[in-house]
């Protein structure tokens, strides 16, 4: 079974279509990247599958409950760390984690072990006491994530989650991410080429809320008789052909 299964999947606003008949699947435990130029309709089709929107037509199924008719379902095997870093300033780092988890359901003893696993995978056991106002972006941007990840969802939705990030600290949520790989899904939306090339076994290329390519990096490139992923994206971006 398919982690996540597009039909058909379309939202418009009066006439217009943002997201138009996608049809494609995610497997389980793909790391899966969708890219596009500011409105290509990513976050549109993000929305959709967390069930914060719902489709004009057509439908998605989440570890095969439906968008449309099992939201509770879905949202209960899903999470998403968003573009903007969604923390607790005045809370310690530990304090964060432990109260989603109570949120989500996990007794004390379960908050405190799954805080302790998080904070070991993300590299924040020194600085589990500190506030989180005090941590610089980098740091701020692992915690986020973390506390999308401490729900143990089997897919996680990340948005932008190196948006504004220097160099090295980029570089080292990849390094984390990378860890992630194969024991959840994970769907990648990202304006970093680089990013996706690094991360993702596949990629989505949307433009106009349709598709414009997918697959590898690697396929993308030979398609396109480029070398870099870069020039691979513009081809297609700037091209009529679809490459899916």
């Amino acid at each position: 079974m398919a982690a996540i299964e597009i039909n058909n999947l379309t939202k418009q606003y009066k006439e217009r279509p943002v997201v138009n008949s996608l049809d494609f699947s995610i497997e389980e435990g793909e790391f899966f990247a969708l890219l596009g130029e500011n409105g290509a309709g990513k976050t549109t089709l993000i929305s959709m599958l967390c069930c914060l929107l719902a489709p004009t037509a057509g439908d998605a199924f989440v570890l095969g409950n439906s968008i449309r008719t099992g939201a509770d379902t879905v949202k209960q095997k899903m999470n998403i760390s968003p573009q903007e870093t969604a923390v607790a300033p005045n809370l310690t780092i530990r304090e964060n984690l432990e109260l989603i988890a109570g949120i989500y359901g996990s007794s004390k003893k379960e908050a405190k072990e799954r805080a302790t696993e998080m904070l070991q995978t993300f590299g924040l056991t020194e600085r589990q006491k500190d506030k989180a106002k005090t941590l610089s972006g980098g740091m701020q941007r692992r915690l986020s994530i973390a506390m999308g990840l401490i729900t143990n969802p089997q897919i996680l939705f990340l948005d932008e989650p190196t948006l504004g990030l220097d160099v090295r600290s980029r570089r080292e949520l990849w390094a984390t991410l990378s860890k992630l790989k194969s024991k959840m899904t994970i769907v990648l939306t990202t304006h970093y080429l680089e990013e996706a090339e690094a991360l993702a076994d596949r990629i989505c290329i949307l433009q106009k809320g349709s598709i414009k390519a997918i697959g590898t990096a690697e396929q993308m490139k030979k398609n396109t008789n480029t070398t870099s992923f870069e020039e691979a994206f513009l081809t297609i971006c700037d091209q009529e052909v679809t490459y899916a």
